[in-house]
């Protein structure tokens, strides 16, 4: 009898993603704040230029995504050639592993970092290694101390996620400098728009022959829904990435409006703007009611109860009003809820219904 067919090892020990809930038995439409998007949707010519690119859904989409290097190099101030885009930062987190790591190789992430840094590294046969953050803030020490000459790839979040805290470019610096030289580290910038003064990377990225940023237009840019982000890199790990990469990875659709969206500089500035003044609000209305949270750089909240009993009592309470926010148990979070930043009548809603839970406590 011939041997079952079997895939490759380490992929059958990965727990597959789940994402935030979106939909709330007996709630038409519930208030959704579990996946940290941006409640002002779009801007209105990321809109106009995917309906444009509708019209030519019948060709095949650009497969060296110049234009939409450009648009992000001309905003950002970067090499359009050491920019590489991809189906979300996902995919480049994908391709990296698929690149440089496999068995025998370790990837190192913090112990609540990103699934997805697990998920790449079983899934290309390397061994995922977590290290142990400080009081919710990465741990460059510990990194340091663990880090081998096994290690290929660290992944850090920064601002982390779900904790929202950020760390320092002096600390990432130091971290860049004391990994072994056979390891890249990857600053994953999912909410670096969000951090004032940060520039996700790049100083350090241009700076260094070790250091990969990946961003995304999921968040900050309102274009969850199209799976759109980059990575920026030295010229040499591009070239490599290109070579893996499937060549018609993004859609007409979802070239056209990332460009749009990267050059609508005035709106996503609005949006941040918003965003930091209802984080500031949120965080400030949490502490008043004896939830603990930290400062956030991100645009959401990581509200802290008593244990794990009284966060899953204030996401029910929650939902009992319509509001869905999000439980990150699996993120090593069990006592507390993440919340996105909303609006301001979103946000006044989540501070009135955690002010009832807390008086009937």
């Amino acid at each position: 009898m011939s041997a079952p067919i079997r895939p490759q090892p380490g992929i059958l020990d990965i727990a597959l993603y789940q994402g935030g809930q979106s939909a709330l038995d007996g709630h038409t439409a519930p208030l959704k704040l579990s996946s940290n998007e941006n409640p002002s949707g779009p801007s209105p010519a990321a809109l106009v230029a995917m309906q444009g690119a509708l019209a030519d859904s019948h060709r095949y989409p650009s497969t060296d995504h110049a234009s939409l290097r450009a648009a992000i190099a001309e905003v950002r101030g970067l090499d359009p050639d050491r920019i590489i885009c991809g189906v979300g930062s996902d995919e480049i987190i994908h391709l990296l592993c698929q690149a440089y790591v496999g068995p025998g190789t370790e990837v190192m992430h913090t112990e609540h970092g990103f699934a997805m840094y697990r998920i790449s590294a079983l899934a290309a046969g390397a061994t995922p290694v977590e290290v142990a953050e400080r009081n919710r803030v990465v741990d460059v020490d510990a990194i340091l101390a663990r880090a081998g000459a096994d290690t290929r790839l660290v992944f850090i979040a920064n601002p982390a996620n779900p904790a929202g805290t950020l760390l320092p470019m002096e600390a990432l610096a130091r971290l860049a400098e004391g990994l072994p030289d056979t390891c890249l580290l990857i600053l994953d910038g999912a909410y670096a728009e969000f951090a004032e003064g940060y520039d996700g990377g790049t100083a350090l990225v241009e700076a260094r022959e070790n250091v990969v940023m990946t961003r995304t237009f999921s968040k900050a840019y309102g274009l969850g829904g199209l799976r759109v982000g980059y990575g920026y890199a030295p010229r040499a790990i591009i070239d490599v990435l290109n070579r893996i990469r499937g060549p018609f990875n993004l859609s007409g659709v979802a070239l056209a409006g990332a460009e749009a969206a990267a050059r609508d500089v005035d709106w996503v500035a609005e949006c941040i703007r918003v965003n930091a003044a209802e984080r500031a609000r949120l965080t400030g209305g949490l502490r008043q009611l004896g939830i603990g949270c930290d400062d956030s750089s991100a645009n959401f909240v990581l509200a802290r109860f008593a244990n794990e009993a009284e966060a899953l009592a204030a996401d029910t309470h929650l939902k009992s009003r319509g509001i869905i926010v999000r439980h990150p148990k699996n993120y090593g979070f069990p006592q507390a809820l993440r919340i996105t930043v909303g609006r301001p009548e979103d946000n006044s809603r989540v501070l009135d219904a955690l002010a009832d839970f807390k008086g009937a406590a």
